[in-house]
Formats: C-alpha cells, structure tokens, sequence
C-alpha cells in the first residue's frame, strides 16, 4: 500500500482544500494519472498517482487538509480490471474532424442559446415569445426546459425567479468559502488598512489605438499567431512610465524602499473561483506580440486553475480592466506589497471638445491608486500622465519619444 501526501506548495502554506476527486473510491488509477484538484490560498493544483492500482480515499471533497498528511492510498499488488476501455488521446493529440450526425428532430431553428437544453416543444415557444431563457425554471431531466417550465414562465410575467427556487422563496444556502476567497478577503483587508491608500483620474482618447488595431490586426495575427488587443499597448505603456517614475515600481520594506530596475506587472484575472493576478516577467524587453501571448497563456492557465505559485507571484505593478465587465469607472485597490495599480474601463464615445469644436471621440477613464507613503502627488500624476501621453501617440511606445523631438535632439 502506498500512501499520497499533500505535497509542499510554498513556504508560507500550512493547509490546502480537497476541490474534487477525479477518481471514484476503489477505482483503478494508472501511474501519474490524476487523482485528485486541491487548492492552496493562492492557486489550484492536480496530484497524480504515484503508481498504478487501487485508490482509496482518505478525505471528503471540501475537506481542509495539512501539509504532507496522507490523501489517498493506492495498493499497488491490485491487477487492473479486464476489459477496461482504453483511456481517450490527450489533448495535444491531432484529431480529424468528423461530421457531426444529423439531428433526429424536425423543430425548426430557433433563438435558444446554445448552452440552453429544452425541448423542441420548449425551444419553439421560446423562440416565438423572445423569452429570456435565464428567467425559466428547469424542470425536465438534466436541466432541460419543457413546454410546462416555459408556460409558467409565460404566466408569471416580470416575476424573477432564482436558479431553482420557487417564487416567494425564503431560501438561504450556506456555502464555505475556499481557501482563495479567504486569501482574496485578507489581502484586500489588508491593503485598506495598512497603505496610505489614494486615488487618481485621468482619461485617454483611445483613437490612435483602435486605428491601429483596425489597420493592422489581421497582419499582426498572420503574422503571430495572436490578436492584438489593448493589454499590450497599456503593459508597454505602463512599462515605459516605470522607468520615468521609478517610485511606482518600489516597494516599502520595513525602513527601506526596494526599487526595481525592471517591469513584472500583474494583470488581474477573473475566474469562476475568484480574482487571480498572474505576473508578466520583464514586460520592459517583450514585444508586443510577446506581451499578447504572455497575456493569453496566462489568462487560459487562470481559466483552468493550472497557475502555479511562482506565476502568481513577485509583480512590483499590477493592471486591472473592470472595463471587460462594462465598469465606467472604479477605484482598485492596491495588491500588496506592491505600491500601485492601474485600473482600466470601458471605452465610450463622449462629446469632447477639441480646438474649439465638440467631436465624437472613444474615451476611457484611468485610475490609479498608490501608496501615499511612498508616491506622493507629483508622481502620481506625473505617472498617470505619461500613460495618457503614451496611449494616445501609441508611436511614442516605439521609442517612448517623440521622433521630431528625438531628431532635434531635444
């Protein structure tokens, strides 16, 4: 019998969370197959068999469990089962495409979502009326809608229900916050009560970029494999501005000020589990085209917990888009020990007055919050300005100067 432990995870971790198994009790599990998800307060990580045979559970999904105490034992002198189906090629394998069966049902097309179930009945209803499928409850097997569901809906018109829950429901559900909540709770707890904390506003015409964006992004994906998206231009902004304002970058340390001669900016993510912020090492010395791909490797490993500790840690500034979520603007708060971040929003078209004439122009507010302690006001602003300034003469992040002014040597 060989017993799994909790592996280390990082200095400071004593516990983590059994998220899930992914074997059943008393099923067979070849060497190095994956048993089992456990969370850390600061990431999600998989254990994998350490040989081929019998698993057997030593703790219940949500449980929290120490550090190298036992998780699972596998016996390895079990034979595997006869007739097992053969397990399906990874991922990576190359597939051929096939061509999906033709569908069984003659209902005609309709506006259900994809990832909505219903009946034909149901769909052909929903398409007809234009019911929001997100105000039906489901009542048929697996969650499917059935004509029934979408009547009741019909007749309890402007009356919202709750996923599964009748109206007039009083129903309260506990549920345990996980490890990174409580870790997400802490430090944000933390960054109000201990900084100096400090807000300010600027905003940017976002014309120069979107005319960039249009103009070159099939060439820019042709030609690197990514699309060219807005993080790039404020990462290699931001970067740029650093180097100006180097108290941005630093850190407070006891009675020191830790300086750093380098750009590792985190970019904060959201995921069904809880807002993770993964680091870009050195986005000074990447391409545009390498902060794109940095950004999606980063936001893809986010999405399916496979961040790793060291990825989620050591970034001296931090951006944050509320704008993807449709904010106007917002206040971010500082992720500690680092001394700023940059929140970024929406981008709206507003009147704005332009040599004496109102134009139409695409306008996004920017917020940064600091430190006081160590960023007074002149480099807060000095430093927001210079964003401003880079992001809407985007060839400035060429050279971050201008080429007239570089030409003259002044």
């Amino acid at each position: 019998m060989i017993s799994i432990k909790v592996p280390t995870v990082g200095e400071s971790i004593t516990e983590v969370t059994l998220l899930k198994w992914t074997k059943p009790e008393g099923a067979y599990v070849d060497r190095d197959e994956v048993i089992a998800e456990l969370e850390s307060e600061k990431a999600t990580f998989e254990v994998n068999a350490e040989q081929a045979g019998t698993l057997h559970h030593k703790a219940t999904e949500g449980d929290s469990i120490l550090i190298g105490a036992i998780l699972a034992d596998i016996d390895e002198t079990a034979t595997k089962p006869a007739g097992e189906a053969p397990k399906p090629a990874p991922a990576s394998a190359p597939t051929t495409p096939t061509t999906p069966p033709a569908p069984t049902s003659t209902a005609p097309v309709t506006s259900v979502p994809n990832n909505v179930k219903a009946t034909p009945v149901a769909a052909a209803i929903i398409a007809d009326k234009k019911i929001d499928t997100n105000q039906i409850k489901a009542s048929g097997f697996a969650g499917k809608i059935t004509k029934v569901d979408v009547l009741d809906a019909l007749n309890n018109p402007g009356k919202i229900q709750f996923a599964g829950q009748d109206l007039f429901s009083r129903n309260v559900r506990p549920e345990k916050m996980s490890n990174l909540r409580k870790t997400i709770s802490r430090r944000l707890v933390e960054a109000k009560n201990t900084t100096a904390m400090l807000t300010t506003f600027n905003e940017v015409d976002m014309t120069g970029i979107m005319q960039i964006r249009k103009q070159y992004k099939d060439k820019f994906k042709e030609a690197h494999g990514v699309n060219l998206g807005f993080m790039s231009f404020f990462a290699k902004a931001c970067a740029i501005a650093l180097t100006e304002w180097p108290s941005v970058n630093a850190f407070i340390d006891g009675d020191q000020l830790l300086y750093h001669d380098y750009a590792d900016i985190s970019i904060a993510v959201s995921t069904p589990r809880g807002l993770t912020v993964p680091v870009i090492r050195n986005v000074e010395s990447l391409s545009m085209a390498g902060i794109e791909k940095k950004v999606i490797e980063l936001a893809g490993k986010a999405r399916d917990s496979k961040l790793t500790a060291e990825e989620l840690t050591g970034g001296t500034f931090t951006i944050t888009n509320g704008g993807v979520f449709g904010s106007l603007m917002s206040t971010p708060i500082i992720n500690i020990p680092q001394s700023a971040i940059l929140g970024m929003h929406k981008i709206q078209d507003r009147p704005m007055a332009v040599n004496g004439e109102v134009k139409i122009l695409p306008m996004m507010y920017l917020a940064l919050s600091y430190d006081h302690r160590i960023i007074d006001g002149r480099e807060s602003v000095g430093f927001l300005v210079r964003v401003k300034e880079l992001l809407e003469n985007p060839a400035l992040l060429l050279i971050a100067k201008d080429p007239v002014a570089s030409l003259l040597e002044l």
